[in-house]
């Protein structure tokens, strides 16, 4: 298969771009788009990274709350991991039986008036707050990387843009945008805020500053294993947290992109954006927003053939892989996300099926990504 280089500077895009110089593919003919559905992960799953490179803060404490108020408990039990439809892509599969213990669930993402409480009592500074180190971020690039000029080498993250019309939707550099003092206070940027919007998920935060939470709050983020076991809901191979109900069929079930993405969305679902978390009906388990809204944290990292250690047996409590691969971009590890968000739509990610599997670095914030926590039912 012919690979097609990639486009190169685009205004403020230059950096997450310069990231898949040696690596990208994404950019394919339509006949080959088409034949390789089903044999790569493609579509949400080729989001961009933000450099690849950061560390966890090891000063943190817990803070000594042991309740588990907002929590939901979820019974253990066993159930099958992996795709349910045709929809599926390859490192769903196969299909295997995980069993998972008993623990508690936060029955939303973390908000914004809990991630604030946690920033007030540590000064915490989140990796979207701070300006890059090109010696940590050249680790974890292709050799012969360039060095991103000083004008992109700021503190910013990374912000969805919606497009005036259709565009190639194997080419992401189209609708996200580097943008220059967006973080979680400021989710599209600094003319942006979070004021009134205490009940929303907190978004533009990374898998470190999700594990530093965790720390402060005594909880953890869930593994793979856990994340899709309470999203099923206690259904039985079933393809979203509701049942097998089409997402745009009937009323609306989850906070997804409904019409043409990225440029038109009929806003069926009464949001464009984030939305307030419990805007929808809950899963059998009692859990909101197990699909759309924002893409959540997991625990493992994110290995394409996982699944194909657990062929022919039963796995008890996977943690995932000891190391991230990830054939589409072997320089970056990543760190594995789960449940869709608002930008979902079936003609580009269908992210809110219970199985879908999403990846970025640990280091990577965008306006669609938050968490949400768990802890072990032994407390």
């Amino acid at each position: 298969m012919k690979m097609i280089f990639c486009k190169l500077i685009k205004q403020n895009l230059w950096l997450f771009v310069a990231l898949l110089l040696f690596s990208c593919d994404s950019q394919k003919t339509n006949t080959e788009v088409a034949q390789s559905k089903k044999d790569s992960t493609a579509s949400c799953m080729m989001a961009p990274a933000r450099f690849g490179a950061a560390s966890a803060d090891s000063s943190l404490k817990f803070n000594g709350d042991t309740s588990v108020k907002g929590m939901v408990f979820i019974k253990g039990g066993d159930f099958m991991m992996g795709g349910d439809n045709s929809q599926a892509s390859a490192d769903e599969y196969p299909k295997h039986e995980v069993k998972v213990n008993g623990f508690w669930m936060d029955a939303t993402e973390v908000t914004n008036a809990e991630f604030a409480k946690f920033v007030e009592a540590t000064h915490y500074i989140t990796t979207a707050e701070k300006k890059p180190d090109w010696d940590e971020m050249k680790q974890t690039l292709p050799p012969g990387t360039p060095k991103p000029p000083d004008s992109v080498m700021v503190a910013a993250s990374l912000v969805f843009h919606q497009t005036s019309g259709p565009v190639n939707l194997q080419d992401y550099s189209q609708w996200w945008q580097w943008v220059k003092g967006a973080d979680w206070k400021h989710p599209q940027g600094p003319n942006s805020n979070i004021k009134g919007k205490e009940n929303y998920p907190v978004v533009q935060v990374s898998w470190y500053d999700a594990m530093a939470y965790c720390k402060w709050a005594g909880k953890r983020l869930p593994t793979e294993a856990e994340w899709e076991y309470a999203a099923r809901g206690g259904l039985k191979n079933e393809i979203y947290p509701w049942g097998n109900e089409p997402i745009n069929s009937g009323k609306a079930k989850a906070n997804s992109w409904g019409g043409n993405f990225p440029y038109y969305n009929d806003d069926k679902d009464g949001f464009v954006g984030s939305a307030p978390v419990k805007s929808f009906a809950a899963n059998g388990f009692g859990l909101s927003d197990m699909a759309g809204n924002v893409w959540e944290w997991c625990s493992d990292w994110y290995d394409a053939d996982y699944y194909k250690s657990f062929a022919n047996t039963v796995a008890s409590n996977p943690k995932g892989p000891e190391k991230s691969v990830d054939p589409q971009d072997p320089y970056t590890p990543k760190r594995s996300l789960r449940g869709g968000s608002f930008l979902c739509n079936d003609s580009y990610c269908s992210g809110y099926r219970v199985a879908r599997r999403m990846k970025s670095s640990p280091d990577t914030g965008l306006e669609h990504t938050g968490f949400r926590c768990v802890k072990d039912e032994k407390l």
